[in-house]
C-alpha cells in the first residue's frame, strides 16, 4: 500500500545569524572522511492534537534557524571530503500533505511507504559534488491531523548519536527552553584529516535488490534468549544486543549456509560501537560527528550452534574497542590498511559481512516540540546488504529490528521456524 504524498512547499532555511568568519572552515575528522556517503534517516510520528498544521509548521520554521546557529556546520557544504564550507547556504525544509491516515501507516509499517515521508533518498542523492545539503527535513501532515517528521542528516558529518543530539536540541529550542546539550565540535584535532588516495568510502553499498523488513522482539522473548545463554555458559549474562544479534546471526547462517558451494566463507559479525565513553578521557555524548567504529568478530562456523559461543565472540570484539584501540585509531594508517584488507575480502567473496547498529536508548522518544512526545520513532535501512538496526519499541523493553538482506535471503530468513517462534506478531506501534 503506497500513499499519495503531495509536496506543498519547499524552502531553504538558514541560521538565525551569520556564522562568524573564524568558523567558516569546519575541518572534517579522519572518522568523518571514512564515513559512508549517505544520509542517516529518522522518522518521528505524532498523533492528532489541538495544534493546527500551520501552528506546528510555523513553530518548526521559527525554531530551526535558531537551532542551526548552534549546529552551524549543517547549513554548509562539504568540500573535497576535507572540510565544511560554513557558508550558511542552508538546509532543506519541506512540507507535504499525505492522502491517508496515520493509523494506516502504524497498523503495518512498510519500509517502502516510510521512505515517502523522508526529504530525500538516504542513499541516492549524495555524489560528493560539494553542493549537497547536509540536513533535510520533511514535515508530513496526514488527513487525520497526525504528523510524521522525516529528518536526514549527512553521515559525512554525523552519526546516529549526533542526529539524536540535534533533534533533541531542536525540540528544546522549539519549546522555548534555554537548556540543551550544546554540540561540541572537537573531533578534528583528535582524529586529524588524512590523505585517503585509493580509499573508497562506498565499500559495502550494493546495487542488487535489497529488501528491508521490520521484526519485533518483545521484552519477554529477549529475556528468554539472555537466560538461555546465561544458563549454558560461565561467562555471565549477555546484554540484549549480544543475545539478539547472536540469535539473528545464527538464523542467517542456518538458512543461507552452503550457498558458496565448496568455497569456505567466513560470516563476520560487525557491531557499530560508540567511542565517546571508551576514549581516555571520555568524550561527552554531545560531541558532534562520527565517533564510532566497528567491532568485528569472526566466529568459527563449526561452532556457530554452540550456545553463547557467538555471544562471547561479540563481547570480546566489543571489549577490544578501548583506550588503546582509540590511540591506534588516531594514528590512522594501520586502521586504514585494515579497512582496505576487509574491503578486498568482501569483494572476493571470502568474507560475508553481517552488521548491527544499536540505536537503543537514544532519546528520540523524548522529542517534544510542544505538542507531546512521538507515538512511534523509526528509521529506514541504508543500502547495505545484511545490515540490522535495533530500535526501541514504543512501549519500551522490546526491540524493533530493521533488517536489510538480498531478496532471496530475506525470503528464506523470514520463513525460518526458530525465528517465527521468537518474533512477535505484527502489531501497531
Amino acid at each position: 500500500m503506497m500513499m499519495k504524498v503531495e509536496i506543498i512547499s519547499r524552502e531553504t532555511i538558514i541560521p538565525s545569524s551569520p556564522t562568524p568568519h573564524h568558523l567558516s572552515n569546519f575541518q572534517l575528522s579522519f572518522l568523518d572522511q571514512i564515513a559512508p556517503p549517505v544520509y542517516v534517516p529518522i522518522l518521528l510520528f505524532y498523533p492528532f492534537d489541538d495544534c493546527t498544521n500551520a501552528e506546528k509548521s510555523n513553530l518548526l520554521k521559527k525554531s530551526l534557524p535558531q537551532t542551526l546557529r548552534h549546529f552551524y556546520p549543517l547549513a554548509g557544504r562539504v568540500k573535497d571530503n576535507r572540510f565544511v564550507d560554513c557558508n550558511d547556504e542552508g538546509v532543506d525544509y519541506i512540507v507535504a500533505q499525505v492522502n491517508g491516515q496515520l493509523s494506516e501507516v502504524l497498523r503495518q509499517p512498510n519500509a517502502d511507504v516510510l521512505k515517502q515521508f523522508l526529504p530525500c533518498d538516504p542513499c541516492g542523492t549524495w555524489v560528493g559534488s560539494g553542493t549537497e545539503v547536509l540536513l533535510a527535513i520533511q514535515v508530513n501532515f496526514f488527513d487525520c491531523g497526525g504528523m510524521a517528521m522525516g529528518v536526514c542528516i549527512s553521515h559525512k558529518l554525523a552519526d546516529a548519536s549526533s542526529l539524536a543530539n540535534f533533534v533533541s536540541s531542536w525540540s528544546a529550542i522549539a519549546r522555548g527552553g534555554s537548556e540543551f546539550m550544546e554540540p561540541r565540535f572537537e573531533l578534528a584535532p583528535l582524529f586529524p584529516w588524512r590523505d585517503l588516495s585509493g580509499f573508497k568510502p562506498t565499500i559495502g553499498i550494493r546495487k542488487e535488490k535489497i529488501v528491508t523488513k521490520r521484526f519485533v522482539f518483545d521484552a519477554s522473548m529477549i529475556t528468554a534468549l539472555r537466560n538461555k545463554a546465561a544458563n549454558e555458559s560461565c561467562m555471565g549474562y549477555p546484554t540484549r544486543v549480544e543475545a539478539l544479534s547472536a540469535f539473528i546471526w545464527r538464523r542467517f547462517v542456518e538458512v543461507t549456509g552452503g550457498k558458496a558451494g565448496t568455497k569456505r566463507v567466513d560470516i563476520g559479525v560487525h557491531h557499530a560501537v560508540n567511542l565517546r565513553r571508551r576514549m581516555e578521557p571520555p568524550l561527552p555524548e554531545h560531541s558532534f560527528g562520527n565517533v564510532w567504529r566497528v567491532a568485528t568478530a569472526l566466529p568459527d562456523m563449526e561452532r556457530a550452534k554452540e550456545c553463547y559461543y557467538v555471544e562471547s565472540q561479540v563481547r570480546e570484539a566489543i571489549c577490544k574497542i578501548d583506550g588503546e584501540y582509540v590511540r591506534k585509531l588516531q594514528e590512522g594508517d594501520e586502521y586504514l590498511k585494515s579497512i582496505l584488507v576487509l574491503g578486498k575480502r568482501l569483494a572476493t567473496g571470502d568474507l560475508v559481512s553481517f552488521s548491527f547498529s544499536s540505536w537503543l536508548r537514544f532519546p528520540f522518544y523524548e522529542t517534544d516540540f510542544g505538542w507531546g512526545k512521538p507515538k512511534w520513532v523509526t528509521t529506514t535501512c541504508l543500502p547495505f546488504k545484511n545490515v540490522v538496526i535495533f530500535m526501541d519499541t514504543s512501549s519500551g523493553g522490546g526491540i524493533e529490528a530493521w533488517m536489510n538482506m538480498l531478496e532471496e535471503d530475506m525470503a528464506e530468513f523470514e520463513a525460518d521456524r526458530e525465528l517465527l517462534q521468537l518474533v512477535s506478531p505484527p502489531i501497531s506501534p
